[in-house]
């Protein structure tokens, strides 16, 4: 008796379930839509402004786009009005202190100075900036990307001590909390910025961080 009760309860069940083509039409599409939801649902959760401006700073020096797209993720969320509390300003977050190194290194025009909240200009001298760290570090983009936080001066110091050796997986020995974390905050977005992004550049495989 219970179990045709049972079955009386089921019966619908089953019958009222699609068919077979029905279920596997239905499960392509859904696939189809995640395909083509994803990509778009990625690039809304990493969205890219100035492309243009980054790429043009990128060819002149020689800079790796998607760090500094990346940088700019972290340091302004692509918003050219932020300004620290220690005073700097812009999409890279430049101090007045690395805007002055930068005009003179450079070679930049002192009007630079003038306008440093410019995107074009912060965006053009935060890429020669970050170029000029990972050539001071040989190379090391983990060691610039430290200092690009906490000064080429303190990464030094703890290159120099043993404090640190710079590589991405002992990151956990950097004395400032605040550089651990912006490393591994850049270094995510980087990973992201560049599968999202890389069609923009054919130069993709040149642009790899060390592990």
């Amino acid at each position: 008796m219970g179990n045709m009760g049972l079955q009386k309860w089921i019966r619908p069940v089953i019958e009222a379930m699609p068919s077979k083509r029905k279920l596997a039409i239905s499960l392509t599409m859904l696939l189809v839509f995640f395909l083509i939801a994803t990509p778009l649902f990625n690039r809304w959760m990493y969205p890219l402004d100035y492309e243009e401006q980054i790429m043009e700073s990128a060819d002149s020096t020689g800079a790796d786009p998607f760090l500094v797209m990346a940088i700019i993720r972290v340091e302004s969320k692509f918003s050219p009005e932020v300004q620290s509390h220690a005073g700097a300003q812009g999409l890279m977050q430049l101090t007045p202190e690395t805007v002055n190194w930068v005009v003179d290194k450079g070679r930049f025009s002192p009007a630079f100075r003038d306008y440093v909240n410019d995107p074009s200009i912060n965006i053009h001298m935060g890429s020669w900036y970050i170029t000029a760290l990972i050539r001071e570090f040989k190379g090391n983009k983990i060691a610039a990307i430290a200092a690009y936080n906490a000064g080429p001066g303190n990464v030094n110091k703890w290159l120099k001590e043993g404090r640190w050796d710079g590589t991405r997986g002992s990151v956990g020995q950097i004395p400032f909390g605040e550089t651990r974390h912006y490393i591994q905050r850049v270094v995510y977005f980087y990973e992201k910025y560049r599968t999202l992004y890389s069609h923009l550049t054919n130069k993709r495989n040149a642009y790899t961080l060390p592990e």
